[in-house]
């Protein structure tokens, strides 16, 4: 069930089991939790019956609290909200990841109380002694992290950092547990559970030992998955191994690709919502295309050599556009990177980190290597073109890509092939659609708390503050712009305009200006501000200034030179920016003004309406003056916000105020991104265009009196609260 909206932002009395291996979090401040899943047994402090209306299973962090262990019995105070994500186009959809793994809600920890240590036989708890067991041994966390995932299958143990390194190299599967090590596991059990069962006589005469060491295969490769967290390559590889094994018990053969149909049912059977995943498409997919693609038997280290080099070349070029289409990205040198990785994490690496459970000094040697490879994967990102981001295609495009990989890595005629290759062509040059000359597109994300809001013209492209920090190491830079400016196929920006200094107007300029080209920068920063060292070309915004690009007019209507003098404080200083097409269209960028600035800004300019207002400071109550409103005159304003922050933004007052004017608001947390076009003057929201089964549909309510109560020491204001979900 999900969670209804009665018991949102409510401290509820949660008794349960700790049901995942907790995962170390830094918060904001520099606080430290964990974060975790919850299977909730009673609600209330005298263990009451669970009510309907709260979820069994819930995404919980606690912050500066005692250990936890998975397993554990535990009464905890939290608060929890609804499963809801942020929404963009090109962006991570973690409403349909907390609905895959069967997370219909989050929340904080507020206190906590330890019922029972978790029994002896708990699998994640043996799991998360002996990930502690790794990082004791090991020195580096990262290290330690990629070990931890190599045997025990806990991706989230790697830093997010390191990932976008793995995914940019192309060799990202390679560190989770996939089909090849749980089939070496397998072949190993059974080599030495029949060279034990040839010493019984007796055995044998029951069961001959070469059909009891294919079944002892199969349960080893059973325990292995399950130790290792049950993934769908997992998964696939063990129903694979038991339909093989079954089919020689019974004397029957099968075509490969029933047997890998019948394994493909047995696992959407059993998680129907493994279809949504791109693990599952891309494990099926490249034993598919290896089967199909066929090989001969390989005699003499030279034949292995080019087998193994065919083998990954079908792979890594079979697979690519399924990898585009999921990630928005193709790594050129994946097929160099995983010619090393491959081998050396699979055949030496992974069996020293489980190894290391009886011999932990190999935990040091494999942490080693790992840091070897670390060190060829970041120097193949170096060279020119090695990560290609690509705009989305549609999907008639990605269909016929995905037919010509396959006729690609086929042994066909090579016309065949070349057609093959011709057939990718559209998913890898689609055509990106922009505004019209003379007209503007604005994009305003859904980045939480803060501001960011893209405007694109048919040859430029100006983004307007890039959102907060959400937490040590993430901001919307990386989480939401980025992804977003990517699916677009934009890979320059010609300005970045910092209204202010404020941290969920900049938190992600710095991600932006080291990924992306970024020709000018204009803000309201004062000298000496980091921001300003290594960025771009820096012009500080002042009323007057004034350009256009592609027939669309762009002027700065605040804030005057002598505001600077004068020393205002940063939300009074914020960059105003009017927007104005061809067709008289306008929209109007206020950042955080208040509104003493609001009502002079309005004095000064004689013609400030416009038909879209960016609402000041988020709609706090000291902005949003009746004087502005009354001068833009907008059609519609924009709410860029948190979701049940506790800023209560916007405030029920400033609300009003809009209503009474007659101005229709629009708020991030309800619409997701938003999208207007100044040629027709229509917009969308793309919650709503892309809403989907497991999508939130409630509208949050707006006000104070959804905060009540002691305040957390974390933020709530925006995705922070929310678990990291980017992975």
């Amino acid at each position: 069930p999900e969670l209804h909206p009665a018991w949102e932002g409510r401290d509820l009395a949660l008794t349960g089991r700790v049901d995942s291996l907790p995962i170390a979090v830094a918060g904001q401040g520099g606080t430290l939790g964990w974060r975790f899943e919850f299977a909730v047994e009673a609600v209330g402090p005298t263990g009451t019956a669970l009510p309907p209306e709260v979820p069994r299973r819930l995404m919980l962090l606690s912050y500066d609290g005692p250990p936890i262990t998975a397993g554990e019995r535990w009464r905890f105070t939290a608060r929890l909200k609804r499963a809801h994500g942020l929404i963009n186009p090109g962006g991570f959809d973690a409403e349909l990841w907390l609905f895959e793994q069967g997370l219909r809600a989050s929340g904080v920890v507020r206190s906590a109380q330890r019922l029972q240590a978790a029994p002896w036989w708990e699998i994640d708890a043996a799991r998360q002694r002996l990930r502690s067991a790794i990082h004791e041994r090991v020195a580096d966390p990262g290290m330690a992290g990629v070990l931890a995932a190599l045997s025990l299958g806990d991706q989230n143990a790697i830093a997010h950092s390191d990932w976008a390194l793995l995914r940019d190299t192309g060799v990202a599967h390679a560190f989770a547990i996939s089909g090849l090590h749980i089939t070496m596991f397998a072949w190993l059990a059974s080599v030495a559970a029949g060279a034990l069962w040839r010493r019984s006589g007796r055995l044998c005469l029951r069961l001959p030992a070469p059909m009891a060491a294919r079944w002892f295969g199969v349960l080893a490769a059973l325990g292995y998955a399950l130790f290792s967290g049950w993934g769908v390559p997992a998964q696939r590889t063990v129903l694979m191994l038991a339909a093989v094994a079954g089919l020689k018990t019974l004397g029957l053969r099968w075509p490969w690709p029933l047997v890998l149909l019948a394994a493909g049912v047995v696992v959407t059977a059993v998680d129907p919502w493994a279809l949504l995943q791109p693990g599952f498409w891309l494990s099926f997919g490249a034993v598919g295309l290896l089967m199909a693609a066929g090989g001969e038997t390989a005699e003499g280290w030279r034949a292995r050599l080019k087998a193994a080099f065919r083998t990954q070349a079908i792979a890594t070029i079979g697979l690519a556009p399924l990898g585009l289409i999921c990630f928005a990205q193709l790594s050129v040198v994946g097929l160099l990177a995983n010619l090393v990785a491959i081998p050396l994490l699979s055949f030496v690496v992974t069996p020293l980190a489980l190894l290391g459970g009886a011999a932990p000094p190999l935990w040091t040697l494999a942490a080693w290597l790992v840091g070897v490879l670390v060190g060829w994967l970041k120097w193949l990102t170096l060279l020119p073109g090695a990560v290609w981001w690509l705009p989305a295609a549609p999907l008639w495009a990605q269909m016929l890509a995905l037919l010509g990989a396959a006729l690609l890595v086929m042994r066909l005629p090579w016309r065949l092939r070349l057609a093959g290759l011709a057939m990718t062509l559209p998913l890898l040059w689609p055509a990106v659609p922009r505004p019209p000359a003379g007209e503007f597109e604005l994009l305003a994300p859904d980045i939480g708390q803060g501001n960011a809001v893209l405007i694109r013209t048919a040859g430029h492209v100006l983004l307007f503050d890039t959102g907060p920090v959400y937490a040590p190491g993430q901001d919307a830079g990386e989480r939401v712009l980025l992804p977003l400016l990517r699916s677009l196929g934009e890979r320059r920006l010609d300005m970045l305009m910092l209204s202010h200094r404020d941290s969920d107007h900049v938190g992600g300029a710095a991600t932006l200006m080291k990924s992306l080209d970024v020709r000018e920068l204009r803000s309201s920063l004062e000298p000496g501000h980091p921001l300003l060292r290594d960025g771009p070309p820096e012009l500080r915004c002042e009323a007057g200034q004034g350009w256009t690009w592609d027939g669309v007019r762009f002027d700065v209507l605040h804030p005057l030179a002598s505001h600077y003098e004068a020393g205002l404080k940063p939300n009074d200083l914020s960059c105003v920016l009017r927007i104005t097409a061809a067709s008289g269209r306008r929209a109007l960028l206020a950042g955080d003004l208040e509104a003493e600035q609001e009502r002079q800004l309005a004095k000064r300019e004689p013609d400030l309406r416009a038909d879209v207002l960016l609402v000041p400071h988020h709609g706090s109550k000291t902005s949003s003056s009746a004087e502005l409103l009354a001068a833009v005159k907008p059609a519609v304003a924009l709410v860029q916000a948190g979701y049940r922050s506790r800023f209560g933004h916007p405030a029920p007052p400033v609300l009003a105020r809009y209503q009474a004017a007659g101005i229709a608001v629009v708020a991030s947390p309800s619409c997701g991104a938003w999208r207007w076009q100044s040629d027709t003057g229509t917009s969308s929201c793309e919650r709503e265009r892309s809403r989907r089964y497991w999508s939130d549909r409630v509208t949050p309510p707006i006000g104070p009196e959804e905060i009540a109560g002691p305040r957390a020491p974390f933020a709530e204001d925006a995705s922070p609260v929310e678990p990291d979900l980017s992975f």
